[in-house]
């Protein structure tokens, strides 16, 4: 295990403009957004917004993520996925949702998410998530993917490539006609091989015109997500594995989550769209 020292919170930055002409989400500039009362099956015109979304939510985290060595900054990581979304028409999700007061999430070692991008700067060891939602033509497209920052000690090394899989495998299990338990039960038990905790309390999610519609996709086996798997749903898969405890404490910024035990976390996530033969990825570059 690393011998990094614990994270505290760093300096944040001015809020970031967005051009005018660029639509917001509704939920800019209120303190919660308004429930979702649309469906979960989406139409080939949404579903197709949607790939575009998501298209430029992989892109823009691949352009942050290019930055990410010893001596960056969590906001550095920030500025660059807020510019690119920008300047491909996008308005990044996280901005002002339910006031979070940066374009992505990053998210380091023991911060299982929702970390706040800041003058943290990344040191060599570190793992580094980031979490980048786009939201264009109506439509959100969420993904997020853990990194290696430097010399990054084994056990840490195999956490990461083990919550890629879990994902990969988790993806695999999604059929038409499943209940939605199959993609936790799938996750828990390959976690379960290496004796890594599972997070419950932050789950995967519908997205499509509400970043959040309600419907909630637990990443470990759950008797009571019973709602059957229908082609046409969009939703994120996103496990979030711990070398620990599942359990968290919240830091005083109300967003970010550490492990109680302060050992560390990696997660993956994907939009997909279900198919009538499983599940297509939405959030690829």
């Amino acid at each position: 295990m690393s011998g990094q020292s614990l994270l505290v919170p760093g300096k944040l930055s001015p809020t970031r403009s967005v051009p005018g002409n660029i639509r917001r989400p509704e939920y800019v500039g209120k303190p919660a957004p308004t429930p979702y009362s649309g469906p979960e099956i989406q139409n080939a015109e949404t579903i197709e917004s949607m790939r575009l979304a998501g298209r430029i939510a992989a892109q823009a985290m691949a352009e942050a993520a290019k930055l990410i060595a010893p001596g960056v900054t969590t906001d550095e990581l920030d500025r660059v996925a807020h510019e690119f979304m920008c300047d491909h028409g996008a308005y990044p999700s996280t901005l002002g949702y339910r006031g979070f007061p940066k374009s992505l999430c990053s998210s380091l070692n023991e911060v299982i998410c929702h970390g706040i991008p800041d003058s943290t700067v990344l040191r060599d060891g570190d793992i580094v998530n980031l979490d980048v939602t786009a939201y264009i033509n109506g439509v959100h497209g969420d993904n997020n993917a853990t990194y290696l920052c430097g010399d990054v000690d084994e056990e840490s090394r195999l956490l990461v490539e083990r919550t890629r899989e879990a994902l990969a495998r988790a993806i695999k299990a999604v059929r038409p006609g499943r209940q939605i338990n199959i993609i936790g039960r799938v996750i828990e038990s390959y976690a379960k091989r290496f004796g890594y905790g599972v997070v419950r309390d932050f789950t995967g999610h519908g997205i499509n015109s509400s970043f959040h519609s309600g419907l909630i996709i637990p990443h470990y086996d759950s008797p009571h997500a019973t709602t059957v798997i229908q082609p046409g749903m969009t939703f994120t898969i996103e496990p979030m594995l711990t070398l620990g405890t599942h359990e968290y404490d919240m830091w005083d910024d109300g967003w970010t989550v550490v492990t109680k035990d302060r050992k560390r976390t990696a997660q993956f996530e994907h939009t997909l769209v279900v198919t009538d033969s499983g599940a297509e990825i939405l959030t690829l570059p």
